[in-house]
């Protein structure tokens, strides 16, 4: 059974997410390590999301406790926050809704930004960090790869993954009819996560060479990693420049009028908001010299087909999903098939060996062979057809009936487990 322990923007303050994106140890061996019956764990970390996706060999319920019990555990160890501390900020989907959960995230519906690509990438690392430490499964493996098939899908037929794209680019844009040389420009980048990454690179595309980034939190890696000045004073490096883009996940604002006073502000100066929410407060709109351009303004001047691109996207993600839960549910009766086979084969194989020495033998046994395989046919179609349907148990229950053959996968007791959230389409806790 597949399960997905989810804290994200939506559920979880920034400053919380922060912390879950910082691990001293590889989680998804923790997670899998430390109960018998969860076979696989995938993990994926953001700066604004953290999720483990796990493959757990127990009934609904008590693998659903096993799941939070682990993930939180795991997480209590490698980033120091307790479990009383995730209370009401993670939520637990299982079944087929994992499924239509990570294709959306994928595919960016569920990002900050909607529709930004850079989440695809990560879907993809995070099975490829789980498969070296040895922690995927079969129902991982399909899981993640069907997940990057639908996102491919997403980008290729809707204009999702260029509107997500073009969000900074589209801002600059809106800023290019006033900006005689922007080679020249004093560019103040407020944010180091995957979005700032996003908005540097198009600054260079503009022809911008001198950007400055402003950490919030004080982190010192993306400066070097880009080959860029790092300030940390804002108020005054807002006021020298001539352009600052605010792309972070808190969630009070990183600028306010206060701080180009502080800084002696007295210039012109575009300042875009790519934040959610808002990084910049409003009232610096009001700061005479400054042009405001915030995610609600870019948007007006977005295309209408990248507007409605997200319904279109929803659908390909629902349609996958459910592909995706009838070829689990079909999977679901192999074993029951796979025991069938070998039942009657074995006694056929049996029966065989008796007659082995009379006359005809080898020429008696082929066609015997190929009679049973013949007869098994349709029963075979029949439980995948059933299955399909999600009555893989009646297949199971005939099987055992006529044959006397019991191939149900057995689960082993759980120990009772700790408290257990809200349901799948509410906030836990």
């Amino acid at each position: 059974m597949l399960l997905c322990v989810s804290a994200s923007h939506k559920t979880a303050p920034f400053d919380l997410l922060e912390r879950l994106s910082t691990h001293s140890e590889p989680l998804p061996a923790l997670i899998s390590g430390s109960d018998a019956e969860i076979s696989g764990a995938v993990v994926l970390s953001t700066c604004n999301r953290f999720e483990a996706y796990l493959d757990v060999d127990m009934p609904a319920d008590t693998g659903r406790e096993a799941a939070l019990v682990a993930t939180r555990d795991a997480l209590a160890r490698t980033t120091g926050v307790d479990p009383e501390e995730l209370a009401g900020s993670y939520e637990v989907k299982q079944g087929g809704k994992v499924a239509e959960h990570l294709f959306s995230v994928a595919s960016g519906l569920e990002s900050v930004i909607v529709g930004e690509g850079e989440i695809g990438g990560q879907v993809r690392r995070a099975l490829d960090e789980a498969r070296a430490q040895g922690t995927t499964t079969s129902e991982l493996e399909r899981l993640f790869q069907r997940a990057t098939e639908t996102q491919k899908a997403v980008k290729n037929t809707t204009a999702l993954g260029r509107a997500g794209r073009s969000l900074v680019r589209l801002a600059l844009d809106l800023a290019d009819s006033r900006i005689a040389d922007w080679s020249g420009l004093k560019v103040l980048l407020v944010g180091t996560g995957a979005y700032a990454a996003a908005t540097l690179a198009a600054l260079r595309d503009h022809g911008v060479r001198d950007v400055t980034v402003f950490s919030p939190s004080g982190r010192r890696q993306f400066a070097t990693k880009h080959g860029i000045p790092q300030t940390f004073d804002i108020a005054q490096t807002a006021a020298e420049s001539d352009m600052i883009i605010t792309c972070t996940s808190r969630e009070e604002p990183v600028l306010t009028a206060e701080t180009l006073r502080e800084g002696g502000f007295d210039g012109k100066a575009f300042v875009i908001d790519l934040g959610l929410p808002r990084n910049v407060h409003p009232d610096v709109g009001q700061v005479p010299g400054v042009t405001l351009l915030d995610l609600e303004t870019i948007r007006l001047h977005a295309p209408l087909e990248e507007l409605q691109a997200t319904d279109a996207a929803r659908e390909i993600v629902r349609d996958a999903a459910a592909r995706f839960q009838s070829a689990g549910r079909t999977q679901s009766a192999q074993p029951a098939v796979v025991a069938l086979r070998t039942h009657v084969f074995s006694v056929l194989e049996r029966e065989l060996e008796r007659g082995k020495n009379r006359e005809h033998a080898e020429q008696i046994a082929e066609a015997l062979r190929h009679f049973t395989g013949m007869l098994l046919h349709t029963p075979t179609v029949r439980a995948k057809e059933a299955a399909a349907e999600g009555r893989a148990d009646e297949v199971f229950d005939a099987i055992e009936t006529l044959f006397g053959v019991d191939a149900r996968p057995h689960f082993t007791s759980a120990a009772p487990p700790a408290e257990c959230p809200a349901s799948d389409e509410a906030r836990a806790g």
